[in-house]
């Protein structure tokens, strides 16, 4: 997929009814402060369209991306982040809910966990219920560029091991920094849009 238009084409808040898209929808999941926004910046060759924050807990919102009018990227909120209310945590958790519950084009979801650390009980807590819904999560371990090569895999185990993943899962270290990854994300993309 070579990525010629985005387009910020709907965000949806807590009382938005979400749209009822034709095209097929990649989403992304993952803790406030994980890379979320890096990393679909880094897909669509894009600086800063996505917003991206020093402040974690930016993403309140479902937002579709238009992708070349071929698929959209739906950024989910950001979860577990500790300086908002637990009624705040807790309406984006039911937006969470409410698109995986209702969306008829998502094919992949995507759910970022920080390859430095062994995944949080919110990181848990989410892969269970995409699985719960029915989704075989692809896992993006972000922040790749601040290991060095001799940590990678002992990292790469403990987040497998940390979310309980299955031998099969997809994983895929990814770098905001050096793009590594990317190539191997955009091929999975490809692999939907046949």
């Amino acid at each position: 997929m070579v990525i010629k238009s985005v387009n910020l084409e709907t965000v949806c808040g807590v009382t938005s009814k979400l749209p009822e898209n034709q095209l097929p929808e990649f989403a992304f999941a993952g803790k406030s402060n994980v890379g979320k926004s890096s990393l679909i910046n880094g897909l669509m060759n894009r600086k800063s369209y996505a917003r991206t924050s020093a402040q974690p807990g930016k993403t309140q919102t479902i937002n579709y991306y238009n992708i070349n009018d071929e698929a959209y990227f739906v950024d989910l909120p950001g979860y577990g982040y500790a300086k908002v209310s637990e009624r705040v945590r807790e309406q984006w958790g039911k937006m969470i809910e409410r698109y995986l519950h209702t969306s008829k084009q998502l094919k992949i979801i995507f759910l970022l966990i920080d390859i430095r650390h062994a995944p949080s009980r919110n990181d848990c807590q989410m892969y269970d219920w995409i699985v719960h819904y029915g989704y075989q999560p692809v896992v993006i371990a972000t922040k790749l560029d601040k290991l060095k090569r001799s940590q990678i895999a002992k990292q790469v185990k403990l987040v497998r091991e940390g979310l309980g993943m299955a031998k099969e899962s997809k994983l895929i270290p990814f770098s905001a920094v050096t793009k590594q990854g990317r190539e191997e994300i955009m091929e999975l993309l490809d692999s939907y849009l046949v």
